[in-house]
């Protein structure tokens, strides 16, 4: 079964001075390179406010608007139906590849496995790269998220590391980053 991607695009976008995820690299909108180059066959629900993107999206809200990424999260999760999902930052136009490779790390992972989270080449864990069973990632959410971060949410569940390189984990928060890592596509798929 494929898995369900949630993409976290809700964030104030502070450093970047607007939203970021509609800026345009390569002429279309950032949004939409991560969303065009995930499997066609992979449900999305998108985590900000409603957008137009060239692909098929359900879109949610965490609430209160702008409560953090694990508040999106939740959000996401409620509406997932499916046993796995993968979860992304919608400011990471470079992330698809690396998303397939986690949800096929997670279906031959043993089942006490509870997610596959991205390591980067420094060594990081990425949490905003990550492939996880939806029962055990709902039941690690604490009651009140809201302000809460990622990572310790992620440590609540039974991870396995998966590396991947700069241009899989790297995420836009300035205009300069639209430049890309070293080792990005000089196209982005999609």
């Amino acid at each position: 079964m494929q898995p369900t991607a949630i993409v976290l695009c809700g964030g104030r976008s502070s450093r970047f001075g607007s939203d970021k995820t509609r800026a345009p690299l390569q002429g279309r909108p950032l949004l939409d390179h991560l969303l065009d180059a995930l499997p066609g066959t992979w449900p999305i629900v998108a985590v900000g406010p409603p957008r137009r993107t060239f692909r098929d999206t359900t879109w949610v809200r965490e609430e209160p608007a702008f409560a953090g990424p694990l508040s999106a999260l939740a959000a996401g999760l409620a509406d997932v139906a499916t046993p796995t999902f993968v979860l992304l930052g919608g400011d990471m136009p470079y992330a698809a590849r690396a998303a397939v490779a986690l949800s096929d790390q997670l279906s031959h992972a043993p089942h006490d496995v509870d997610a596959v989270l991205a390591r980067t080449p420094d060594g990081r864990p990425q949490p905003l790269l990550l492939a996880g069973r939806t029962e055990p990632a709902r039941v690690a959410l604490p009651p009140d998220p809201v302000g809460a971060s990622l990572m310790s949410w992620a440590r609540r569940l039974r991870c396995s590391a998966y590396d991947v390189d700069d241009a899989a984990a790297h995420d836009v928060d300035t205009p300069q980053d639209l430049a890309g890592p070293p080792d990005a596509p000089t196209t982005v798929e999609g």
